[in-house]
């Protein structure tokens, strides 16, 4: 079989980024034309903010009098940065689905499938403000040809300890992918600012509202196809994760709540998303309903069919630790122009 190869090159302020795709994978799906890949992915993109000071969230740092030294100029970049994440991490086939979180508002969202070559894609956006006090969102991107919206519903995190501590909500999307009804759910829970355990109650919070929701649809739909995403701030085998959503970290058969955690398993093939201190984690997660895993028709996937985009343009060498890093936009308040402090994951699903 011939090994073809395509050069991508890409405009940027930097003199050129090539990414060179191996066509290979793609020849499998070209042999077996009956099976459609639907390839998703999740990013936390680090402060994908406007250069304007918006009065009612605290933004006042990514100004261009603020901490960060914001501007607009540095927006195009990072903006830049992001859509050429996206078609790499797609391919010759740019994903279906782009979660996200750390995004401002719809404005940058807009721009980004507006006003880079993501355009030629039609992408749509399903975003609203949140009710975070520094203003960042949750939101995801849509092919209108693969991926048909059906329900979007933005489900606020309560917190039974604090009724006035606000956070990002939870964005649930029904659609239809091929022939098959897809339930996502793109997340950001609280971080573990304050320590871990001192804000696990946050985390616990957030992992009971996906529950209830999850098993208000398995109620009616008990073998729905549900896909779950984001930045969960925690490992797969942390207790949020575990105890409160319910997760299994392998597919057995006798998991109670239904959902298998893609990202422990990635996790045990040493797989990795974020690093902080020097230790690499994945809190970048995907977690999906065994239905999908199981499905003998329609739409299905596998763990293997899972990965963290581990890209070179992504990572540069981590001088104060050892090995490499990814290659974020910020270190502290100082401007270091990278793509993100974490890197995509993604899935595909597969089509019969």
């Amino acid at each position: 079989m011939k090994r073809f190869v395509v050069f991508i090159e890409f405009c940027s302020l930097k003199a050129f980024w090539v990414v060179t795709l191996l066509v290979a994978p793609l020849v499998i799906f070209a042999q077996n034309p009956s099976i459609v890949r639907h390839r998703v992915m999740f990013y936390n993109v680090e402060n994908l903010f406007d250069p304007f000071d918006d009065s009612l969230t605290r933004d006042d740092e990514f100004t261009p009098t603020g901490q960060r030294y914001w501007t607009w100029s540095k927006m195009e970049a990072k903006i830049n940065g992001i859509y050429k994440v996206i078609m790499a991490v797609g391919e010759l086939d740019p994903p279906v689905l782009v979660g996200m979180c750390e995004v401002e508002n719809g404005f940058v969202l807009h721009k980004l499938v507006s006003d880079t070559p993501l355009s030629k894609f039609e992408y749509r956006v399903i975003h609203r403000e949140s009710p975070d006090p520094r203003g960042i969102d949750v939101a995801l991107l849509y092919r209108p040809d693969r991926f048909r919206v059906q329900e979007r519903e933005f489900i606020p995190v309560l917190f039974p300890d604090d009724s006035a501590r606000k956070t990002r909500e939870i964005l649930y999307v029904r659609g239809m992918l091929g022939g098959d009804t897809l339930h996502v759910f793109v997340n950001h829970w609280p971080s573990k600012y304050g320590g871990e355990l001192e804000s696990e109650s946050g985390r616990f919070a957030a992992a009971n509202t996906l529950k209830r929701k999850v098993d208000s649809i398995k109620v009616f739909y008990p073998d729905a196809r549900i896909l779950i995403m984001g930045d969960l701030n925690d490992e797969p085998e942390s207790a949020p994760v575990v105890e409160g959503l319910g997760a299994c970290e392998r597919d057995i058969p006798n998991c109670p709540s239904g959902l298998i955690n893609i990202a422990a398993i990635l996790k045990n093939r040493g797989f990795a998303s974020f690093k902080y201190q020097g230790v690499w984690g994945i809190i970048d997660q995907i977690i999906v309903s065994q239905s999908l895993l199981n499905g003998k028709h329609g739409l299905f996937t596998s763990p293997q069919k899972a990965a963290v985009f581990e890209s070179d343009q992504l990572l540069e060498p981590d001088k104060q630790y050892s090995g490499k890093r990814p290659f974020r936009t910020f270190i502290g308040y100082r401007y270091h122009g990278g793509y993100s402090d974490h890197l995509p994951v993604y899935i595909d699903l597969l089509e019969k």
